[in-house]
């Protein structure tokens, strides 16, 4: 697959594909909470 135009940064290829912004956006989202979720799965918890 070629591209037409070489991306610099991150902000040029976001720029010619704004769809890519949300897909990024909810990776994060689903990475914090799957963290969240492996830290509160193997946590200890003392106390009644």
């Amino acid at each position: 697959m070629a591209h037409s135009t070489p991306h610099n940064t991150i902000a040029d290829y976001l720029e010619e594909h704004p769809q890519m912004m949300g897909a990024l956006f909810t990776i994060c989202l689903l990475l914090m909470e799957a963290g969240n979720a492996a830290a509160n799965c193997c946590s200890a918890n003392s106390g009644p």
